[in-house]
């Protein structure tokens, strides 16, 4: 059976052009090439795996289901699709790219030794909150593509006028970005959709401008449909995201990943926060003389 599964596989590869993902970067390169196109539970089983490889690498398959919001055969399923005889053999890959690589497979660090702080019941709130913000801080450090920074910076630098597009828990980094950019002089505007005018903010775009979206899975927000207005108009787009099957880059001339680390049900933002506060810096720092 499970030669016979694996024969069904390799076809299905060479249907849609693309080998075996032995690496988890393989496997990035094929869920990002558009290679493969996934029904909507499997596409959620994908952006969960991209966004938890520490996960996918130590959790089992029950485990792992409840967290992804999908059933332990859509596990499997999703694994067959990609040309695996079964789930091990895709977990195999994720238990080798975090071997010794994120920080979370680190000793974490101890609380401080207060007796009095460690009985309180908030404090493993705030440890676990900070825990989680460090974590995402260390992961940029380790995984941030530089060529991608470099051009989503390039393209800011080169524009106009910078529109910054976020909501819901993007909402409070692109607010900061906007408050920081007019701080350090250069023209920007913040679509806050009040009113409900973010369609009309974002019409008045041109080719000399430039979007930075940001959004985050399961990208249930408005954000990818201003960024698409935007990119109509002619105006470039780059983003700041979380996932290579995160709308936004198909929509962007550049992007960035930053995977935020989760603690009782809720991600930090601090990561993105930094990242973003890079990008205006260096836009600052390579900003065209016309616009200082």
């Amino acid at each position: 059976m499970a030669a016979q599964k694996a024969m069904i596989g390799a076809r299905r590869r060479e249907a849609v052009g693309y080998g075996l993902p032995k690496t988890y970067e393989d496997l990035r390169a094929v869920l990002a090439s558009g290679a493969m196109h996934l029904p909507k539970r499997l596409r959620q089983v994908a952006t969960f795996l991209a966004q938890h490889p520490s996960e996918m690498a130590v959790g089992t398959v029950s485990s792992i289901a409840e967290k992804s919001g999908v059933k332990p055969s859509t596990l499997v399923r999703f694994a067959q699709t990609l040309g695996y005889s079964g789930f091990s053999d895709l977990q195999g890959i994720f238990k080798q790219y975090v071997t010794g690589s994120w920080p979370e497979q680190r000793e974490r660090l101890s609380p401080p030794d207060h007796a009095a702080a460690s009985k309180d019941p908030n404090f493993h709130l705030v440890v676990g909150l900070a825990n989680a913000s460090m974590q995402s801080l260390a992961r940029v450090a380790e995984t941030i593509d530089l060529a991608g920074f470099a051009a989503v910076v390039k393209a800011l630098a080169e524009a106009e006028v910078i529109y910054l597009i976020g909501s819901k828990r993007a909402f409070p980094v692109t607010t900061y970005l906007s408050l920081a950019l007019a701080q350090l002089g250069i023209t920007n505007i913040l679509i806050d959709n009040v009113g409900s005018t973010a369609f009309a903010q974002i019409g008045c775009t041109t080719p000399r401008d430039a979007v930075l979206a940001i959004s985050f899975s399961p990208y249930n927000s408005i954000t990818p449909e201003l960024a698409a207005a935007a990119a109509e108009r002619g105006t470039p787009v780059v983003s700041i995201t979380d996932s290579v099957l995160s709308p936004l880059v198909s929509l962007s001339a550049a992007w960035i990943e930053v995977i935020e680390s989760e603690f009782g049900g809720f991600r930090s933002i601090a990561a993105t926060i930094a990242v973003g506060m890079a990008v205006v810096l260096a836009v600052a720092k390579n900003n065209r003389p016309s616009r200082n």
